[in-house]
This record gives structure tokens, C-alpha cells and sequence, in this order.
């Protein structure tokens, strides 16, 4: 049995779907305050000075601080159900249907939340690794529980919960140089969907 790891955004979907989450499940007056006062993040971000992983950060913790967690959960589950269908990639589904096919075990591993993966990636029977926000008696504290599912840190929970010597062969498909350290841990790398060599990747 082979391991196939998959990053979601802009790999199993036409573009990135945490955004859209994000205008979905946040009440429009914080929406509105958020984009105000969190502007110049948001342009450092485009400007690349800042990284990803302290926007989102700060978007979670202005969005969601105090809200209860069963009300993200079923804009999530709506999420999955209704909107991601509509950007996947078919070549990204052909490709998860072959190994499962092969009967390899498949696994999601994306910064984006469990509150719209997990339904998503239940519904498709593959597993999942991925960001998931920090709750307190179910209310949703604006943190995330432990680090984001992003970088070295995607890399750091697949070796958490596999062990990669057991597998023959160790598929990973990426699309932006984010993945790069998923793609590393991998004997076969798909990049953007080509095939690359260990050197492949700038």
C-alpha cells in the first residue's frame, strides 16, 4: 500500500477556497471592520513583506472570537456540499479515484479548516490533516489549536502520524512553493501537476 498527499487549494481546486470561507462564515459587520482594520496586512501580504500564516492569524482571530463553533460547523458542512464541488480540479479527482483505485491510502494536507475539509474529505473517504480552530466550551476563542497546517508544519504531521518507511512509494502533489516541504518527504513529487525530480522545485 502506497501514501498519496494531496494540498488542497489551488492543487485539488481551480483556486484558493479558504477566502471564500472566510466572506461565508464571518457576520458582515466584521467582515466590514476586518477589511478596514486589516488592510495593511492584507497589502504587505500582496506585497509579499508579510507571510501568509500572520494574516490568517489575525483574520481568524478578528473573525471568529466569540462565535459559536456549531455555527462555523454548518457553514462548513454547507461549504462542502455546495460551493467546493464546483472548483475542483477533474484532473485532481481522476487522479485521487487511481490511487484509491490501487487501493492506496489517500490523505488531504492544507492550512485550510476542518470545519469545511473535514466534511468534504469525509464525503470523498480520504483522510485528513489540516488547520483547526482553538474552541472553549464551544464557543471559538479567534485562535487556531496548535500551529497552522502550513509549510515545515505539513511535512512535521505526516511524519506524526505515518510512518513513511512503511510505505513503498510516497506520492505528493503541490502547486505553489509552499508545498515544498510536503513535496520533499515524497518519492514520487507532482508539481502543479508535472512530474519533478528532488531538484525540481525553485
Amino acid at each position: 500500500m502506497s501514501l498519496a498527499l494531496f494540498d488542497f487549494d489551488g492543487t485539488i481546486t481551480t483556486h484558493e477556497t479558504m477566502p471564500e470561507f472566510l466572506r461565508r462564515s464571518i457576520s458582515r459587520r466584521r467582515l466590514v471592520a476586518g477589511w478596514l482594520l486589516l488592510a495593511p496586512l492584507v497589502l504587505g501580504y500582496r506585497l509579499r513583506v508579510i507571510s501568509g500564516t500572520l494574516v490568517r492569524r489575525a483574520i481568524v482571530r478578528f473573525g471568529y472570537s466569540g462565535v459559536p463553533a456549531s455555527a462555523v460547523a454548518a457553514f462548513g458542512r454547507d461549504f462542502a456540499k455546495n460551493y467546493l464541488p464546483n472548483v475542483l480540479r477533474p484532473e485532481a479527482m481522476q487522479r485521487i479515484a487511481w490511487h484509491k483505485a490501487q487501493g492506496h491510502r489517500v490523505v488531504v494536507v492544507s492550512g485550510g479548516l476542518d470545519a469545511y475539509l473535514a466534511p468534504w474529505c469525509d464525503a470523498q473517504g480520504v483522510e485528513l490533516l489540516c488547520s483547526s480552530l482553538q474552541r472553549r466550551d464551544g464557543i471559538l476563542t479567534g485562535h487556531y489549536e496548535g500551529q497552522q497546517c502550513v509549510l515545515a508544519e505539513k511535512a512535521r504531521r505526516v511524519r506524526e502520524r505515518y510512518d513513511l518507511l512503511a510505505f513503498p512509494e510516497v506520492y505528493a502533489y503541490g502547486d505553489t512553493p509552499e508545498d515544498r516541504d510536503l513535496l520533499g518527504i515524497a518519492t514520487k513529487k507532482y508539481y502543479q501537476w508535472q512530474e519533478v525530480g528532488a531538484l525540481g522545485l525553485r
